[in-house]
């Protein structure tokens, strides 16, 4: 699905001065461009809330330029002086334009706590205008008198001494100031003042609020200070809070550009190169292991923090858990997104945010936020309004680490477990998307599994949830819950929670099956869990996904016949032919996945399951063709298959049934002769 250009984001950092330049052009185009580019200053309205009177003096100055322009056109010759003060003045003229949509379009609170500085810029900018304007060769270009009038007229107005600052704005930072401070030293912000801030910087609905939350979210990738960048976390959590109390919980919005995004990247098929292993999804912040392999930062991050030492997908223990970024695939997935028209959002964000010291106002005014959720929740009468404050808390859960710790050590999981069986399916949508939100952190992970209901509440949604959004954000969340080794074996051995998992990874839509293949492939991690997932047909529901998901099913069923022994061999035999096509026709990724698995089996299996795989056509050219053009580990694999076919042709099934082929010559001339 396409995405129009309005809804990209705006840029993230703002252009400098000497980004501008000239344009170039021949003399009477110049002033030309110089008029329309005035006009279109001019057409512009100033702010009514900050700086008001800083860009309605912009824009005056700007339309008498216009005048100015339109005046001097008819001109014939410029002196070459002229010329050099109109180039200048077509940077100055841009420069202003830029200012003026950039406080347009900021977040408001973070323009409030820049005013002074933003109101230098614009008296540097007047000063320059001056300048120009001062040494503009006005008797050479021959002016009449209501033009030279004009010109003084502007070169005085734009002369000014000292920047203006309003007073009402100076006053109002102060008051934000002071309240972020009362905050600090936990102290709850008296509401009518409260309210008075916020209708001064016209934030008066829920929209408006979210909207500059997002704006502060932004602002923070265009800061490389870290004062700065902790300060701008400070006014999210202030916002945030403020949005609650002042206007109560809300629901997301159908039209909001992440949901527009994300709905873009499920209706694309996304290249296997760009998708994390471990989550599946689109890498935003892709980062290199030790062992060379790509995964997204925060999944691969939520892997080690569960415990574990060793690759995801290759199984090796790494030497060390330092992530290296992978920028030159990230360049490659941003130029893809852009062809494909879906806006790349980074989720270096949250891994920036996170990485700032704890900015104690924030932590503050997340605290007063949960508490005041909590306690609304608890007294809520209806179903919409219960909706409208989970979701809040569902958002906030996804927001950071001291979020999650706040709304966990807040009681929300008991309230949480009762919503789950509502028959309102957006409200219990949010209640287990607020639980998988949760379970991120590494503490909240005991506090799901050993609070009373809330691991059989989120079995029973995966298992008979009123959507498949609901289904899969179970699945994800008995991911999330099986990053801890005992939790893993506990969760494989609930015949519900494999059940759930089967049926939603055949009968589910594309993103709620690969929520469940993730929580499948992790649970095929445990040699005991390999046991029951066999048990429960993982293999049978392997063959009925292979077609149309063949990277994952594959995937699935190798650590499955590396885990399970013969009993999985087995049962994976029917799959050969199948294997086979993979092999042949499907991504590197899963051609890697496919060798691995045939060559397990045929160590596991014996000569039969060899046979088998010869009587596939054009088998060995698929092979040697994936010794050539392969990945490092599916060259390998390969190899190692083509060793044992020419073993099992030459006769020696007992050496293949032990696995004693790895000193076979590769040059010898023996064939598989295949049957036609």
């Amino acid at each position: 699905m396409a995405v129009s250009p309005e809804s990209f984001p705006p840029r993230k950092r703002r252009p400098s001065a000497s980004s501008f330049v000239s344009p170039n052009l021949s003399d009477r185009n110049l002033l030309h461009s110089l008029y329309l580019l005035s006009s279109e200053i001019s057409t512009l309205q100033p702010l009514l809330f900050l700086l008001k009177r800083n860009t309605s003096s912009i824009i005056r100055k700007s339309k008498l330029l216009s005048i100015l322009f339109e005046e001097i056109h008819p001109i014939q010759y410029f002196p070459p002086s002229a010329i050099l003060c109109f180039d200048e003045l077509y940077i100055v003229l841009q420069r202003m334009k830029t200012l003026l949509e950039d406080c347009r379009n900021c977040s408001k609170m973070w323009l409030l706590m820049q005013v002074d500085v933003y109101s230098n810029i614009f008296h540097e900018l007047s000063l320059e205008l001056s300048t120009l304007l001062d040494i503009l060769p006005a008797k050479n270009l021959r002016l009449n008198d209501d033009v030279q009038e004009l010109l003084i007229l502007v070169t005085k107005q734009c002369s000014e001494k000292f920047a203006y600052l309003d007073p009402k704005d100076r006053h109002l930072r102060s008051q934000v100031v002071e309240m972020l401070d009362r905050i600090e030293r936990e102290i709850v912000p008296d509401t009518c003042k409260l309210a008075d801030i916020f209708d001064k910087l016209t934030l008066r609905d829920s929209t408006s609020c979210r909207d500059e939350i997002e704006l502060l979210e932004e602002e923070i990738q265009s800061q490389t200070d870290e004062k700065a960048k902790s300060d701008i976390i400070a006014l999210i959590g202030f916002v945030r809070y403020a949005k609650c109390v002042l206007y109560g919980g809300s629901t997301p919005r159908t039209n909001s550009r992440r949901r527009r995004a994300a709905a873009a990247a499920a209706d694309i098929s996304v290249p296997a190169d760009f998708r994390c292993p471990i989550s599946l999804d689109l890498m935003r912040d892709p980062a290199v292991v030790s062992t060379g392999q790509t995964y997204e930062r925060s999944s691969i991050t939520l892997w080690f923090e569960s415990g574990h030492t060793t690759c995801p997908k290759t199984g090796q223990t790494l030497a060390h858990t330092d992530l290296i970024p992978n920028s030159a695939l990230k360049n490659l997935i941003i130029m893809w997104c852009r062809e494909q028209k879906i806006p790349f959002e980074s989720t270096e964000l949250n891994v920036k945010s996170n990485g700032v010291v704890t900015n104690k106002t924030a932590l503050e005014a997340t605290r007063m936020t949960v508490s005041f959720l909590i306690n609304k929740l608890k007294a809520s009468q209806s179903v919409d309004s219960a909706n409208r404050l989970v979701h809040e808390l569902r958002v906030l859960a996804k927001t950071d680490s001291d979020s999650r710790a706040c709304i966990a050590e807040a009681s929300a999981l008991p309230l949480l477990v009762k919503l789950l069986g509502s028959e309102h399916p957006s409200l219990q949508i949010n209640a287990v998307t607020t639980i998988l939100n949760l379970s991120i952190l590494e503490g909240n992970k005991t506090r799901i599994m050993e609070t009373d209901g809330v691991l059989n509440g989120v079995i029973e949604v995966l298992r008979s949830g009123a959507t498949w959004e609901a289904k899969g954000n179970a699945a994800a969340t008995i991911f999330s819950l099986s990053g801890i080794p005992a939790y893993k074996k506990r969760l494989a051995r609930k015949t519900r929670v494999v059940k759930g998992l089967m049926d939603l990874a055949r009968e589910g839509p594309t993103n709620s099956k690969r929520d469940a293949l993730v929580a499948i492939l992790n649970l095929a991690g445990d040699r005991e869990a390999v046991g029951k997932l066999i048990e429960g047909g993982v293999v049978e529901m392997v063959a009925e996904i292979m077609d149309g998901l063949p990277e994952e099913a594959v995937t699935i069923l190798e650590v499955v016949v590396k885990k399970g022994g013969l009993v999985a061999v087995a049962a994976a035999y029917p799959l050969m032919k199948k294997l086979a096509i993979v092999l042949r026709d499907s991504t590197d990724r899963a051609r890697e996945s496919c060798a691995a698995t045939l060559v397990n089996m045929c160590r596991k299996g014996g000569s039969e399951m060899v046979a088998e795989l010869a009587t596939v056509q054009g088998i060995e050219r698929v092979i040697w063709e994936i010794m050539g053009m392969g990945t490092g580990r599916a060259r390998r694999k390969a190899a190692t298959l083509l060793r044992v076919l020419r073993r099992w042709a030459a006769g020696l099934d007992a050496e293949v049934a032990s696995g004693a082929y790895s000193d076979v010559n590769m040059n010898t001339s023996t064939r598989i002769v295949l049957p036609g």
